[in-house]
C-alpha cells in the first residue's frame, strides 16, 4: 500500500499566481520526489486588490515502501 504525505508550501511571483504555483512545486521538487498533485489552498488578496502574486499550496507526494521502514523522506 502507498502512503502519501502532504507538505504546505508557500510561494510568490512578481508574474502571475501561475508562476507562483510553478514556484511552489519547482523549490518543493528540490527536496521532495514522487510529487503527485498540488492543491492550492488560498490566493493572497489585499483591500479587494491583487498587491502581489502568493499561494499557500498543498503538495502531495507518495513515499516509497523503504523510505516508510526507515521512517525518511
Amino acid at each position: 500500500m502507498a502512503i502519501v504525505k502532504v507538505i504546505e508550501v508557500i510561494a510568490g511571483s512578481e508574474k502571475s499566481f501561475d508562476d507562483a504555483t510553478r514556484n511552489a512545486l519547482a523549490e518543493a521538487a528540490k527536496s521532495v520526489k514522487n510529487i503527485k498533485s498540488i492543491y492550492i489552498k488560498e490566493m493572497n488578496v489585499t483591500d479587494n486588490k491583487i498587491v502581489s502574486f502568493g499561494v499557500n499550496a498543498k503538495v502531495s507526494f507518495e513515499v516509497d515502501s523503504l523510505d516508510t521502514a526507515n521512517n525518511n523522506t
